[in-house]
């Protein structure tokens, strides 16, 4: 019997828990069963606790203090850790039934997801067919002020197209935080965004008057982040996720419900949630009713 879930990845700051909450929200109102899986070891608050807790297992704090590493080192540390503990999560996993759908919170941490392995290990456990068989969908979460600045827009979609080759899994990109550039941005250009148009970075470079930005002291920042060798790396850059062609996002606003629930049904879309559900009865839906209204 096949399992659903998706796993929530991105970098820090994207709003991942955030996004996990939101999603946890809306299946409750909607009367879909979840099971939240937190595997960021040093996480600590929760709008909804999770119901499996790699802090149970292992935590950064701990290891930082009794081993003596860095957060990033540590980090990585818990993760091969967990991979000598599989039985931790199998035996949470396996009783659950194909009506749930695993909702999996991810360190913020993009090394984990770009060139070390440790994530794909955990992927090819919990989808290899037997007593998991989990069919996982990845959603990678960008934050939305990226399109402030061209560069790092163009940064962050590399980073997402580098967790799609290495997780080989159905996969949906998210910018998050909308309603933080909602006014900001164009409607138009936000379009352009959304398709990860790499043309962007070529009406990029001018200010208002047509000077070139960050022209006076050479050492300065801005003169660095203007200069031809820049402009180079993010065009190399942009040529290589066009070469690609696979980066395409959706819009996220926590604070919308339909937002929301247009994500999910990407996720199930792209998991095949609903084709494995049991058809319902006209009845069942009342019995459900006279059930919630009893509670």
């Amino acid at each position: 019997m096949s399992k659903f879930g998706t796993l929530v990845m991105g970098p820090a700051g994207a709003g991942k828990t955030t996004f996990c909450s939101a999603l946890i929200q809306h299946l409750r109102l909607v009367k879909r069963s979840c099971f939240y899986v937190n595997l960021d070891p040093a996480a600590k608050d929760f709008a909804y606790e999770p119901d499996l807790d790699i802090k149970d297992l292992i935590s950064l704090e701990d290891v930082m203090e009794e081993i003596g590493l860095g957060p990033n080192g540590g980090l990585i540390y818990c993760f091969e850790f967990l991979l000598e503990n599989l039985d931790f999560i199998s035996e949470a996993i396996e009783p659950l039934s194909e009506e749930y759908l695993i909702i999996i919170d991810m360190p913020g941490q993009i090394e984990l997801y770009t060139h070390i392995p440790v994530v794909p290990t955990l992927v090819q456990h919990l989808t290899r067919s037997g007593a998991l068989d989990v069919k996982l969908c990845a959603a990678y979460l960008v934050e939305s002020t990226f399109v402030m600045d061209r560069a790092k827009f163009f940064a962050g979609t590399l980073s997402a197209m580098s967790a799609m080759l290495m997780m080989e899994l159905p996969h949906v990109n998210i910018l998050s935080k909308m309603d933080l550039v909602k006014g900001t941005v164009p409607r138009k250009d936000l379009k352009r965004f959304i398709d990860a148009d790499v043309s962007l970075l070529e009406d990029e470079g001018s200010g208002a008057n047509g000077e070139i930005r960050g022209a006076g002291d050479p050492a300065s920042r801005d003169s660095v982040m203007a200069g031809d060798s820049f402009k180079k790396l993010n065009k190399a850059v942009a040529r290589l996720i066009d070469d690609f062609s696979m980066v395409k996002f959706l819009r996220l606003n926590v604070q919308d419900e339909d937002s929301v629930g247009a994500i999910l049904s990407y996720i199930d879309d792209a998991i095949q949630f609903h084709e494995a559900q049991e058809p319902r009865e006209p009845n069942d839906e009342v019995q459900d009713w006279e059930d919630t209204a009893m509670t």
